[in-house]
C-alpha cells in the first residue's frame, strides 16, 4: 500500500487493478446500495432486455477506480472530490475488469491530482471512461 504526497507523484504515472465480476458480488452490492434494478438481480428480466442477460451495477464497476486510489495512487489517505463516469459497454458476470487510472494534471497550490480512469474487459474493449479529481494525503510532520 502507497501514502504518496502531491510532491511524490508525476504526470503519466499509472496503477491499475483487475477484478472478475461475479453474481455473488452483484448480490451484495445490491444489498448495500439498494439497487435491486432487475436489470442486475432478475435472471428473467434481462432477456427482454438489450443486453439479453443480466449486468453487473455501472458504479460497481466503478468502484475499482476507488479501490486504486485509496491503496495504490496516491494510496492512503486520499480523498475523492470529483468524478465523472461514462458507461460505454455492459459488464456481464464473468468478465474480467482491469481498471487503469492515469495521472493526466497535478494542481499543487490545491492539492489536487486529476486522473483519466479507464476500465476496459477481457477482450480490451472499454466499458467506462471518466475523470477524476483527488486530494492525495499531506506530508506528515513527525513531532
Amino acid at each position: 500500500m502507497n501514502q504518496l504526497t502531491i510532491q511524490q507523484i508525476k504526470v503519466g504515472d499509472f496503477a491499475s487493478t483487475k477484478k472478475v465480476f461475479l453474481e455473488e458480488d452483484v448480490l451484495k452490492f445490491a444489498e448495500v446500495s439498494t439497487d435491486y434494478n432487475p436489470a442486475h438481480v432478475d435472471k428473467e428480466y434481462p432477456k427482454q432486455t438489450m443486453f439479453k442477460k443480466q449486468i453487473v451495477h455501472g458504479m460497481l464497476v466503478g468502484s475499482l477506480f476507488s479501490a486504486i486510489f485509496g491503496v495504490q495512487l496516491p494510496g492512503l489517505g486520499s480523498i475523492y472530490t470529483k468524478q465523472s463516469l461514462k458507461f460505454t459497454r455492459p459488464v456481464y458476470f464473468g468478465d474480467e475488469i482491469e481498471a487503469t487510472c492515469s495521472v493526466k494534471e497535478i494542481i499543487v497550490d490545491r492539492n489536487r491530482v486529476i486522473f483519466d480512469c479507464v476500465a476496459k474487459n477481457q477482450n480490451g474493449e472499454v466499458v467506462i471512461v471518466g475523470e477524476s479529481e483527488i486530494m492525495p494525503p499531506r506530508e506528515t510532520k513527525n513531532a
